[in-house]
């Protein structure tokens, strides 16, 4: 497999916990947890593994700005404002809609880290980062631009590695299910799978879109990041396993079901998740069980991608019954 260029800020190996209390409660099945959420930037997250191999291409091209783009409370810019500060960088952030009136969760973050906000507003997100990273080569800031929610080939490769690294902690589980979006995270462990001789199933959690779509770009990333790791393979498209029965009400928008995974969670494990990723794919997570989907003995390995920080996002705190 070939090797990358990579800078190594990651705290790594992310630990894997047991969450006895929770197999309890959903009928006896064994369910352990991955932390992501504990790889140290910035509160930790998914991406920063992926941050590893994007910055070391922005130092190899001699970027001085980086800018990328996501939502009001995305995960991906938080850690890539934070790896813009650790490493010296300037940074752009193009961020969905209108500027709220008051920063909170990962958008305080951002503003915390110096990031430059710039808000689509009715121009839309990628119309509006075309024209900033314009505007930027133009004058001279030499930008480098991160992929939405660094998912490129770059980032994926990231997650194939991570998937060697469960099997070196001498974890097999049937089961890994997670939160799936952008597809970064799911291509890489996808590609892992096959290049390690990993024999339990991948099972991605869609947070914001049909099955289909999300199936072809998956399967259409892992084969570009098997490539670009020196091995060729055909991936198809059938084999991308994703679940879409828990949309709920679109991306970002908490429903019961979000609510009840992030409280079983934190009430049973003392653990955190987000409402919009973590607690949507373990809502999912959650409901197939219940449902019968996993044999009695199976051992299923919930990885946690981070997102704490949306908690704090004003948006979500009546919701969430905070008083």
């Amino acid at each position: 497999m070939n090797t990358l260029p990579r800078l190594r800020f990651a705290h790594l190996p992310t630990p894997v916990e047991t969450l006895p209390r929770l197999s309890q409660a959903l009928g006896g099945i064994s369910i352990l947890v991955k932390r992501d959420d504990q790889t140290g930037l910035a509160f930790g997250g998914n991406k920063t593994r992926k941050l590893e191999f994007l910055l070391a291409a922005a130092q190899a091209e001699e970027a001085r700005t980086l800018i990328t783009a996501g939502a009001v409370q995305s995960n991906h810019c938080r850690q890539t404002a934070a790896a813009a500060a650790r490493f010296g960088f300037d940074c752009i952030l193009v961020l969905a809609g209108e500027k709220p009136e008051t920063s909170s969760g990962n958008l305080l973050l951002d503003n915390l880290f110096g990031a430059q906000v710039v808000w689509a507003g009715e121009a839309g997100r990628e119309a509006t980062l075309a024209e900033v990273f314009d505007r930027a080569r133009g004058e001279g800031r030499r930008p480098s631009l991160i992929p939405y929610g660094g998912s490129n080939t770059l980032g994926a490769s990231a997650y194939c590695l991570a998937l060697g690294e469960l099997l070196e902690q001498e974890v097999y589980p049937d089961w890994i299910v997670f939160a799936s979006s952008s597809g970064g995270t799911q291509a890489g462990l996808v590609v892992g799978q096959k290049i390690y001789g990993y024999r339990g199933r991948v099972l991605g959690i869609s947070i914001d879109e049909p099955a289909a779509g999300l199936q072809a770009r998956v399967a259409a990333l892992a084969e570009d990041t098997a490539a670009l790791l020196g091995e060729a393979m055909t991936i198809p498209v059938p084999d991308i396993l994703v679940n879409a029965d828990y949309l709920g009400g679109g991306y970002g928008v908490m429903g019961e079901r979000e609510k009840e995974a992030i409280d079983l969670f934190a009430r049973l494990e003392g653990l955190l998740l987000d409402p919009v990723y973590t607690g949507r794919a373990a809502a999912g997570l959650i409901d197939i069980a219940r449902q019968g989907f996993f044999q009695s003995g199976q051992q299923v390995l919930f990885w946690h991608t981070g997102g704490g920080p949306a908690l704090f996002a004003d948006r979500y705190q009546d919701y969430l019954g905070v008083q």
